[in-house]
């Protein structure tokens, strides 16, 4: 599991660290770990350029501490000071005794560079980049120099992942003792690059994370494997409710998620009855409502529905199982049809939809998409996965300290390939079929969205792609999982 921490989470922790450190030895370990990556970067470092773009907090500081370091090794390393008068003077006087500068010509510098080191703010830096440090951001950029950001990029807000006006454009970070929000989700982590963690010896073990993101090993740990005991029922029956007489394939494209999800049996309900079994003839289809198919262990109700969503939502959210609802199944649904279940129930909207059931614009939701799904989780009191280019699943509950306190899960495995007609509700199907086997709402949405992306990534190849590529691929990325273990986290919890 990688885990991000809040800004006020990661003061907290440093400052217990240095009262039990020498001074100034904390900076120093940052200092070194962002030289080392510095050095790699350039390959040689004698005789390289280094620019050090320097604010007055103590990402300044660790930006000339490194820059002594590279100094030393033999870099023709200079610093562009935003405030003079409140530069950290150990570092700068560091950088100076290694035989580092001052630039008189930041522009000038900044065109001859190797690489540029970003120390302009910290992570507590709000609101976009002041403006004397803009045109140091653009002639960064333009030089073609690499640019690494020091801790996280300039003009990005560490806690939300929002980036509210000009910021540098990293091709690397180097961030100290912890993951922060805001590299792991959009758009900030867009301007990140690839991120270095240094670890410092913070102490996070018993604070919950703001952010986490799975990883190969554990998806592994929460995807269903059959035993010998196993029949069609005990792996999980999933009941889908999509398609419709204009929208047929949304059907055949939510059963192929299902079925390549490892359902025991899809009970497919809707208008796309034929088109479903001439593709899947396994499939069982049923002309509805949905509360006479037949039992099933989990839900899925809305892809391609259209028009038809209301009546068929109500039977749905009535049931005792888990829901999950997408799509067009999204526009009648009110909080207080979800809020009073006892089942589960994962909603999973795009920007789009999810500013609709907001109530604001889709601008505002994709510039702050960790706010958005929190919010919604707690309006619905469900569990919400925002898709998009950093797909966030935020768990269900309500408001106040502790819900806001449960960590949000960002997957790590999308590609913009997935930006495809249908792809959506592939995933809706696919998780589905995970809530049937009896995993938790959460767990779910997150091994499905994770398992979607590696589907896509292995469908692509580079190249363009339909949904049902994906659907097909998902074989490819469940195998590519298990394949390094995991562990069966038991039969589902009910019964047909």
């Amino acid at each position: 599991m990688r885990a991000a921490y809040g800004v006020e989470t990661v003061r907290t922790a440093e400052r217990e660290l240095m009262a039990r450190l020498p001074e100034g030895a904390l900076m120093q370990r940052a200092a070194a770990g962002l030289a080392a990556v510095c050095a790699g970067l350039l390959g040689r470092v004698y005789g390289s350029r280094v620019v050090l773009l320097v604010g007055s907090g103590d990402n300044g500081g660790d930006a000339l501490y490194a820059g002594a370091r590279l100094a030393r090794r033999g870099a023709g390393v200079a610093a562009v000071l935003l405030d003079a008068g409140r530069a950290h003077r150990g570092g700068l006087a560091a950088l100076r005794a290694a035989g580092g500068s001052v630039a008189g010509d930041a522009t000038a510098a900044l065109a001859r560079a190797d690489l540029v080191v970003d120390g302009i703010t910290g992570i507590g830096g709000r609101g976009g980049l002041r403006d004397a440090a803009v045109p140091l951001a653009r002639a960064a950029r333009e030089s073609g120099a690499v640019v690494v950001a020091v801790d996280l990029p300039s003009g990005t807000e560490a806690d939300s992942g929002e980036v509210r006006g000009e910021c540098v454009r990293a091709d690397v970070t180097v961030t100290f003792g912890t993951y922060k929000p805001g590299l792991l989700v959009d758009p900030a982590r867009e301007y990140a690059g690839a991120v270095r963690l240094i670890e410092l010896g913070l102490d996070l073990g018993a604070v919950e994370a703001d952010v986490e993101a799975l990883q190969h090993a554990d998806v592994a740990a929460l995807l269903p494997a059959p035993g010998a005991g196993s029949d069609k029922y005990r792996r999980g029956v999933v009941g889908v409710v999509a398609g419709s007489k204009r929208y047929p394939g949304a059907a055949v494209l939510a059963v192929a998620g299902a079925l390549r999800g490892g359902a025991g049996a899809v009970r497919y309900v809707g208008h796309g009855a034929d088109a479903v079994i001439a593709r899947f003839p396994e499939a069982l289809v049923h002309a509805g409502p949905p509360s006479e198919a037949g039992r099933v262990q989990a839900w899925v109700i809305g892809p391609g529905l259209g028009e038809d969503a209301g009546g068929a939502l109500g039977d749905v959210l009535a049931s005792d199982v888990p829901v999950l609802v997408d799509a067009d199944g999204l526009r009648p649904l009110e909080p207080e049809m979800v809020r009073g279940r006892d089942a589960p129930t994962l909603l999973t909207p795009h920007a789009g939809e999810a500013a609709a059931l907001l109530g604001v614009s889709r601008e505002e939701v994709e510039a702050g998409r960790l706010v958005a799904v929190r919010e919604l989780a707690a309006l619905y009191g469900a569990t919400v996965l925002l898709k998009g280019s950093t797909t966030l699943v935020a768990p269900a509950g309500g408001t106040g300290a502790g819900f806001a306190a449960r960590p949000v899960r960002v997957n790590p495995t999308g590609t913009p390939w997935l930006a495809t007609a249908g792809s959506g509700d592939v995933l809706s199907g696919l998780a589905g079929a995970l809530l049937a086997a009896g995993l938790g709402a959460m767990d779910a949405g997150s091994a499905a969205a994770y398992l979607h992306g590696l589907a896509g990534r292995l469908a692509a190849g580079g190249a363009p792609v339909g949904a049902m590529d994906v659907a097909d691929a998902l074989l490819g990325a469940w195998r590519g999982v298990v394949g390094r273990g995991r562990t069966a986290p038991g039969t589902p919890s009910g019964t047909v």
